[in-house]
């Protein structure tokens, strides 16, 4: 497969070399001097980053300026914060110049405060994402529990869940039972069924056979010539047989037999 190059600017592509910067350890010379710069001790830059959720002992931020190691991305991030770095990657930089001296850069700092002390640009307040939760019933039998008893009335239980989580259209929940629909579902997990009189072939659904709960693949096959005739309608036409498969390969398809009771439940959303 043929490398993606993605195209940059002039202004992106400075002189830069990653080889060169680590061997004249660039970045924790950075370090060194920010910290100097602000009266900070190796002390204080370790417990500065505790307070910001980074937990790096002395010798190890000795190490950065050092170059023995360099700090992950996340402990990055939290030296820019404690380090007060406002130009970011580029301070670290071999290439890197400021555009302006240190009063310039104070005269900044003086204009920010007055900025921030007027109050008329402060940043929009973030939004929290607020979760809805929804209560659905949910079945307290498993779906192989057997006489369709998980159908009752009396057999569910109202259950909270975010709102996003439950799929538009369903009636309700149940538990899987067994491995037999694996790798898509799982035992002990919760589908969500949607109540109606037909599937597709090819859907998944609840169905009720010879007095037991199923959950399996919908199909349908010709009926065998032993059968054929109570699958025969008074006008002659022959329907189709259904069958239930199962996603794990190991369970047979179970043929359902015309004098057994079948009944679909519902499909699964």
């Amino acid at each position: 497969m043929k490398a993606k190059v993605i195209p940059i600017s002039v202004a992106q592509a400075q002189d830069y070399n990653a080889a060169e910067e680590k061997e004249n350890n660039v970045i924790g010379a950075r370090i060194s001097e920010a910290r100097k710069k602000r009266g900070m001790t190796l002390a204080d830059i370790s417990a500065t980053l505790e307070g910001l959720g980074v937990k790096v002992s002395r010798s190890a931020a000795s190490k950065w300026e050092t170059g023995e190691t360099v700090p992950s991305a996340y402990q990055l991030v939290a030296l820019f914060n404690a380090l007060g770095f406002e130009d970011r990657i580029s301070f670290f930089m071999d290439s890197y110049a400021p555009a302006l001296n240190d009063d310039g850069l104070r005269k900044v700092e003086e204009y920010k405060a007055d900025l921030i002390a007027s109050g008329k640009y402060r940043p929009a307040p973030k939004i929290s994402r607020v979760i809805r939760y929804i209560d659905m019933p949910v079945s307290n039998l498993t779906v192989s529990a057997g006489t369709g008893a998980f159908l009752d009335e009396g057999n569910f239980e109202m259950v909270s869940f975010p709102e996003d989580k439950v799929p538009e259209g369903a009636d309700f929940g149940i538990r899987v039972s067994g491995d037999s629909m694996e790798p898509v579902y799982h035992d002990g997990q919760i589908v969500w069924v949607q109540e109606c009189e037909q599937v597709g072939i090819g859907q998944v659904g609840v169905f009720i056979y010879d007095n037991e709960g199923y959950l399996k693949v919908y199909n349908e096959q010709e009926p065998d010539a032993d059968v054929a005739e109570e699958f025969t309608d008074s006008y002659g036409t022959v329907h189709p047989q259904p069958v239930m498969e199962s996603y794990n390969p190991k369970y047979d398809p179970r043929v359902v037999r015309p004098s057994a009771v079948f009944q679909v439940v519902g499909r699964v959303l």
